[in-house]
């Protein structure tokens, strides 16, 4: 599965920025489409991917480890400073913030809701 990574316009935009990589647009384009260039909530994560097609797990699932996690979920993590939201791909994390890694930076707690598309 090919994911083009996309860093996060602004510090708020990491949702649009895991929505856009998702379904292969700009974070633009899902700023637009949501009307949001702020935080976006799991509602509008999960409409967002429906409205164009992909297939989003209604049950959010703690983890500890990627081993656990399904081949493409995006992830809601609380960081140090804030809950984020991010991207996994078959073993590599494509954070908005972060970059692209096989580790996953620092969290308290982290969730996932598996991604079909």
């Amino acid at each position: 599965m090919k994911i083009n990574y996309i860093h996060e316009p602004t510090d708020l935009q990491c949702g649009q920025a895991v929505l856009a990589m998702v379904l292969g647009k700009t974070a633009e384009e899902i700023c637009r489409f949501l009307d949001n260039d702020r935080e976006t909530d799991l509602a509008e994560m999960k409409r967002t991917l429906r409205e164009f097609g992909a297939e989003v797990s209604e049950e959010r699932r703690a983890f500890k480890d990627k081993r656990e996690l399904p081949p493409l979920c995006m992830l809601s993590l609380e960081t140090p400073r804030c809950w984020h939201w991010s991207l996994y791909c078959e073993g590599l994390f494509y954070d908005p913030e972060h970059g692209v890694s096989e580790e996953l930076t620092e969290t308290k707690r982290r969730y996932y809701w598996e991604i079909k598309r």
